[in-house]
């Protein structure tokens, strides 16, 4: 099995962290504009949701990786 170097770990952790924070400023960005469709805020919730769980399986990667 491979190793993850040090700093593809730190790199993983920080997209994590860096991806929470851009989807949930997107998030609350959106749910601000009460102008569009129930179509769009569907669409782009479950944008946001696969994002977010894609950003953290990513960081818990990289947070494994950074603890062995």
């Amino acid at each position: 099995m491979s190793q993850i170097s040090t700093n593809s770990a730190r790199f993983l952790v920080a997209f994590g962290v860096w991806s929470w924070v851009i989807w949930l400023m997107f998030a609350r960005n959106i749910a601000k504009d009460d102008t569009r469709a129930t179509a769009f805020y569907v669409v782009h919730g479950i944008l946001i949701a696969v994002s977010l769980a894609l950003g953290t399986a990513v960081g818990v990667i990289g947070w494994r990786a950074l603890r062995r």
